[in-house]
């Protein structure tokens, strides 16, 4: 694996996530003893090429300052913006403070606490060399249906070249802070960084990864989050 570029990651981390219907955003309930962000952190943080951690945070946030991580020398907190997009570009304002145009980010879910270090090097390795950068996945297996707007099945979408999108999401700084200025210029409130690319014509590369690394979204997902981080030693080793 290329050790030349530098690589840094930003996690969003100022939303509430209604869907969870909890009293405080779902980046803080408990998981296997921890809150769900400091999972997250901790895989970001434990792999040898990110230099630092950026993370994203409302500014009435008042759960952060008791994370582990809160004072950690290699995270920085910046205020996040009322959605994704505005968080993202926040972070890569403060991050062109101290990373050149042509390094890479890593751009993460604050809610996927089980991803696995194999993952990210697959990412790295692979989009080492892309002029771009590209995304973590997963190929859709399920049939696929497309709902009318009384919940009835409109048509079945042929799954053929459908893949469900993960994160990390990883793109050079400079092209990445462009295409979500741009898309945000133009009222599109991109819901993820290959998104904001794709509409300022960049090509993404997708990088099969592991379907554990799953974004916890509902109260149920809690449980299979737990489930997937029984043996942490799997997700680093299992392919």
């Amino acid at each position: 694996m290329s050790t030349n570029s530098t690589y840094w990651a930003v996690v969003p981390a100022a939303g509430v996530g209604r869907r969870m219907g909890s009293d405080i955003p779902k980046q803080y309930l408990m998981l296997s003893g921890r809150r769900v962000i400091e999972h997250t952190l901790q895989r970001l943080l434990d792999h040898p090429q990110i230099r630092q951690t950026l993370v994203a945070l409302s500014p009435d946030d008042e759960w952060w300052p008791d994370t582990d991580y809160a004072n950690h020398a290699d995270v920085i907190a910046v205020d996040g913006g009322a959605e994704r997009c505005h968080s993202v570009l926040h972070a890569l304002d403060r991050l062109r403070e101290m990373a050149a145009d042509d390094d890479w980010v890593l751009v993460h879910d604050a809610a996927r606490p089980c991803l696995r270090s194999a993952d990210l090097d697959a990412l790295i390795e692979q989009l080492n060399d892309h002029p771009a950068g590209g995304i973590l996945g997963v190929p859709v297996r399920d049939t696929m249906k497309r709902a009318d707007e009384s919940g009835q099945i409109a048509e079945t979408v042929c799954r053929e070249g459908l893949w469900h999108a993960f994160t990390p999401q990883m793109f050079r700084l400079g092209i990445l802070r462009s295409a979500l200025s741009q898309a945000l210029e133009q009222g599109m409130q991109v819901t993820d960084e290959a998104s904001a690319m794709e509409l300022a014509g960049h090509p993404s590369r997708l990088i099969e990864g592991h379907p554990g690394n799953i974004k916890i979204t509902r109260p149920e997902d809690l449980a299979l989050a737990a489930f997937y981080l029984l043996e942490p030693r799997s997700l680093s080793d299992l392919g």
